[in-house]
């Protein structure tokens, strides 16, 4: 992101270490939740934790395994692994790539909506205050690029307090709370589960039964 064109509170969002900040508490919730299932011992998911938590990841670190490795996944995970330790094998169990980064960038889309939205509010804030103060400064209206019959400043103003309400009605406080349940993290499937649901889904069994009647 070139930081000529954005703030540093949207840069920081989409920066290499914010992007494996929130790669480790992805696979830190997950080993959390496979600990409280029984399937890795609880104190790993601890020591997780407790090894990474406030950790500055070495991200040219990083980018030097992901050369060897050819993935970038892996890399994180091995470099995560020379901080955690022998505990590390309990990491990433049952999840795929995809898990970790379409999760990540869902946090990441909703941290960056929200600065947007805090924006637009500014935006409406100071469209308000400026079209009441302007409701009676005259300027030239515009037509398809020519002068048109006179209006007020204000009455521009409110147009465009008009425009920016629309998309903003979507935003409004009620529904900011309720975003963070619609965020949900990825997890799919592995492709033996897909094919072994396609093999026994009931569609499946219809389709096998309609060919054999027709032979």
């Amino acid at each position: 992101m070139l930081s000529r064109y954005t703030r540093p509170e949207m840069a920081s969002i989409w920066e290499a270490q914010t992007r494996f900040k929130i790669w480790f508490e992805i696979e830190a919730h997950a080993a959390d939740a496979l600990a409280e299932l029984g399937v890795i011992p609880k104190e790993a998911a601890k020591t997780v934790w407790a090894r990474a938590r406030n950790v500055v990841f070495d991200v040219a670190r990083i980018d030097e395994i992901e050369r060897e490795t050819k993935h970038d996944v892996i890399a994180f995970l091995t470099h995560l692994a020379e901080i955690v330790g022998p505990e590390a094998r309990f990491v990433h169990q049952g999840m795929t790539s995809s898990d970790v980064l379409d999760t990540c960038l869902n946090v990441q889309l909703t941290r960056a909506a929200d600065l947007l939205i805090d924006d637009i509010d500014k935006v409406l804030a100071a469209l308000k205050k400026r079209a009441f103060e302007h409701k009676m400064t005259p300027t030239i209206g515009r037509s398809h690029g020519i002068h048109a019959e006179p209006v007020t400043f204000g009455l521009k103003l409110a147009y465009a307090y008009a425009e920016f309400t629309r998309p903003a009605n979507g935003w409004s406080p009620p529904v900011r709370k309720s975003r963070p349940a619609r965020s949900r993290a990825r997890s799919a499937p592995s492709r033996r589960s897909i094919r072994a649901w396609r093999n026994t889904s009931p569609r499946r069994w219809g389709w096998c039964r309609s060919r054999s009647r027709r032979k």
